[in-house]
This record gives structure tokens, C-alpha cells and sequence, in this order.
């Protein structure tokens, strides 16, 4: 998992702001799919856990289409066949160094783990290692070695092309990340990461990164505001700014990923993409993580799979697909450490739902449960002035996405601003995770358990 990423937390004025000189670092060629994707990982430490079948169900259920293992469980990969779900295989790190100094075991490991499965499982990548440079520093020096024998085997069997080979790293690696303009990687890891970016580039694969905001947030000592790390709108004159570029950072994530874009520009590599393997914040905690809520969690999360499938990639490359695999699919009771570790699911092992997500206009995927789903619309009988007065603080201060609304466009009829009105309310309540207070908008909108479309009001 991550560790610190923000060694300053840096505050403009926008005002302040030039977007002529932040358009020089935005021509960086970028290549891969512009259609970004969110997937779940898959951790198996449970005391009671699903069978490969009971897995796949969920999957199916929730509509998750892209999935990490940690391994290559034979049993997992026969259920996923014939699903179309596209899976992310790995190499566990206590394999990596047989495979590291052997050609020969990588193309067995291929074999058994990769050709036995393929066509009928959808294997689309495989991870080799798991934030080895930071965790098993022993092995970093055969790690692209690993990396190019797996690759090797996938060419002989002529696989390479959609199957692509790369190895997750912590965002801990990068060094000096804020301002991201000025990050770059740990110089002690130059021996491997310049061989391994080169790897990358002539393959056509994408750098796998691990971002984990609530640890950037809990070893802040208090530097990086709740709102920032969890998606939160900001004012303007809150949000964090690279005085290099005057890009404007809303979030962590985007920050995070960008220092990895910017460092690896510092080591002369310009189009590679980023896949987040790994993201998310945890339900629960002990008495030392009091941001460990699922509050905070839902928050997250939520806002997390909008900001990916909205495509809006990052300052440096907006637009940019960064595809994000959530951490986890199952609360993992088995691991140690604080209360945290094993409290990051979205599911417990009976596939109860740890909280519901908020995931208004993001499409099915994830659509966990709408049990007492709640909405915020236009109170009946509400001032109209008052409610047009609402609308357009919604709308303006209140960064809603109206383009909805406008004339031609899918929310347009009913032209009332009793509809509007309900139509932006609700989607800034759930930007704002349906906080207290965040359904109020001085007095003129009310809380509500039925579906904004069947209330007779809405459509008059």
C-alpha cells in the first residue's frame, strides 16, 4: 500500500493562475484506450471465504467486467471462464525470484497459469510482484528480468499483444511528489527503473501504481485537509497548486498520479499510461484511525469511480484514461495489523454490502443496493424565485454539472425549476456523500425515499 506522498501541502490564490503556462506540459503523447474503467481487487485472507463460484456471482451481480488476483488460483480462473470478465493474474512476490533467474520457470509459469486458461478466461495483464522496490528490495534486481521472461513466453504463444506484463508499484517511490512538476523516483532504484520503463514503453503496457490518499492523509500530521484526500469540492482558493505549472489540484489522486507522470518525464519517458491498481479507504479503524469510517469510505469510493468513468483524467493529462482497480472486493478479517487492514471491502464474506455506494449517474457498475436510497429534491410549494436563486448556486458555486439541463440535452423536459431544480439538488447532495446539512438549500429542498422521476410534482 502507499505511503506518504505529500511532503508539502502548497496553497495559490487562483487567481494567480495562468492556463498558458500549464498548456506546455499537456502535449505529452499518451497512448491507450481514452474509455477509462474501474475493477476490484481480489484478497483472499477471509476466515470464511466465498467459493470461486460465490465469487463470480457477486462479480456478475455488481457487474464488475475487470478484476485483479493476487495470484493465479486455477479454481478462480475456471470460474471467471466464459464470463467476459477481464482478469489481472499475478505473480506472488514469493515466486518472483525462481522466475526472476529462470527463462524456463517463467515460460512453465505461463504455461500453467496463462495457456491453460486463455481463450476462455479473459486474461487481459499480469502483475509481476507486488510493490517489490518497496518491500522486497531483494528481489529488485531480477525484476525486470521476471518481467521479460513472462513477456518472452507470451510472444512464443503469440499472446503478447493482449496480454500486457507489468508489476505494481507503492506511490511511496516517488520521491519529493508536491509539487508533482518536481517529483521523480528514488535515484537508489535508477538501476531498475529505467530498464523497467523501457520495458514498458517497447511493449506497450502501462505503469501500474498503487494510491492510497487516506495514508497521505493520516501521515500529514494534518498538512493535507479531509476534503482533498476524499474528492471533496474545494473552494478555489483551497485548492492545492504546482507553481511550476499552475496546475490546479483538486484531490490527492490526481496529484499522486501526476507525480508519477512528471517523474517519469524526469527519466525522458513521455507515453506511458498509468493504471491505479490499487485505491480506496477504509470502513473501520481503531481508535487511532478516526477517518477510518464508512462514511468516509462511501465517500471515497463513490467519488473515486466518478472521477475515473467520468474520464476526466488528471491536470497534466486531462482526458487521459487512468483505469483504477478499487481495494477490495472482500473485508479481509485475517490480516494483521491495525483495525484498518482488514476493513477496506466493499462486501463481507456473504456479499452484504459494507455500505451503500452513492454512484448517481456512474453508470451500473457497483450499483450495489438501493435499499432506503434517499434523494433531495425541490420541496413542494417551495418559493419559485428562492428555488431559481438555489438552482443557480448549485450550478455555479456549487460545481454541479448542469450541461444536462440545457435546452436539447436528456434533463432539459420538464422545462420547470421545480425540475431543475430537483434534477441539481440531487446531484450535489451526492457529490456531497447525502451529508446533514448538504439537502437544505435554504429551506426550499426536502429529503425524500422515492425516485425524483415518479414524484407527481416533478412532472406537472
Amino acid at each position: 500500500m502507499g505511503l506518504l506522498f505529500l511532503a508539502l501541502f502548497l496553497v495559490i490564490p487562483a487567481a494567480f493562475a495562468d492556463e498558458g503556462m500549464s498548456g506546455q506540459f499537456l502535449n505529452l503523447t499518451v497512448s491507450l484506450s481514452t474509455v477509462a474503467f474501474i475493477g476490484v481487487n481480489i484478497g483472499t485472507s477471509l476466515s470464511d471465504m466465498p467459493n470461486p463460484t460465490q465469487v463470480v456471482a457477486l462479480l456478475k451481480a455488481q457487474q464488475i467486467r475487470h478484476v485483479r488476483l493476487y495470484d493465479a488460483d486455477r479454481a478462480m480462473l475456471l470460474a471467471l471462464a466464459n464470463t467476459g470478465i477481464r482478469v489481472t493474474v499475478s505473480v506472488p512476490n514469493d515466486q518472483l525470484l525462481g522466475i526472476g533467474q529462470s527463462n524456463a520457470t517463467a515460460a512453465n509459469w505461463v504455461s500453467r497459469n496463462i495457456l491453460s486458461h486463455v481463450p476462455a478466461t479473459n486474461i487481459t495483464s499480469i502483475a509481476v510482484g507486488s510493490e517489490v522496490l518497496s518491500t522486497l528490495s531483494n528481489a529488485a534486481p531480477i525484476l525486470v528480468s521476471a518481467m521479460k521472461y513472462i513477456h518472452s513466453a507470451l510472444v512464443a504463444s503469440n499472446l503478447d499483444s493482449q496480454i500486457k506484463v507489468s508489476t505494481p508499484h507503492s506511490s511511496s517511490i516517488i520521491l519529493d511528489s508536491f509539487p508533482p512538476s518536481q517529483a521523480f523516483f528514488n535515484r537508489t532504484w535508477d538501476p531498475v527503473m529505467v530498464p523497467l520503463l523501457k520495458f514498458l514503453q517497447s511493449t506497450g503496457s502501462f505503469l501500474m501504481l498503487n494510491v492510497y490518499p487516506y495514508y497521505d492523509y493520516m501521515q500529514s500530521n494534518g498538512v493535507i485537509p479531509l476534503d482533498y484526500a476524499l474528492f471533496r469540492p474545494l473552494p478555489p482558493n483551497e485548492e492545492a497548486v504546482d507553481p511550476n505549472t499552475l496546475l490546479h489540484y483538486t484531490n490527492v489522486f490526481d496529484a499522486v498520479v501526476d507525480a508519477a507522470y512528471f517523474a517519469m518525464s524526469y527519466l525522458n519517458f513521455t507515453n506511458i499510461p498509468i493504471t491505479v491498481t490499487e485505491s480506496g479507504w477504509p470502513s473501520k479503524g481503531d481508535s487511532s484511525e478516526p477517518d477510518a469510517t464508512p462514511e468516509n469510505a462511501n465517500t471515497y469510493n463513490s467519488n473515486l469511480i466518478r472521477h475515473v468513468l467520468n474520464n476526466t483524467g488528471t491536470p497534466k493529462h486531462p482526458g487521459i484514461a487512468v483505469s483504477t482497480y478499487i481495494y477490495e472486493l472482500y473485508n479481509e478479517d485475517l490480516r494483521s495489523g491495525p483495525v484498518s487492514e482488514k476493513n477496506w471491502g466493499l462486501f463481507d464474506a456473504n456479499g452484504v454490502p459494507v455500505y451503500i455506494l452513492h454512484l448517481t449517474g456512474s453508470g451500473t457498475v457497483l450499483a450495489n443496493d438501493t435499499t432506503n436510497q434517499t434523494y433531495c429534491v425541490a420541496r413542494e410549494g417551495a418559493d419559485h424565485k428562492m428555488l431559481q436563486a438555489a438552482l443557480d448556486w448549485a450550478c455555479g458555486p456549487g460545481k454541479v454539472d448542469c450541461s444536462p439541463l440545457l435546452q436539447g440535452q436528456p434533463c432539459y423536459d420538464p422545462d420547470t425549476v421545480v425540475a431543475h431544480a430537483s434534477y441539481a439538488f440531487d446531484e450535489y447532495y451526492y457529490r456531497m456523500a447525502m451529508a446533514d446539512g448538504t439537502c437544505n438549500f435554504n429551506g426550499v429542498a426536502t429529503i425524500t425515499t422515492t425516485d425524483p422521476s415518479m414524484l407527481q410534482y416533478y412532472f406537472p
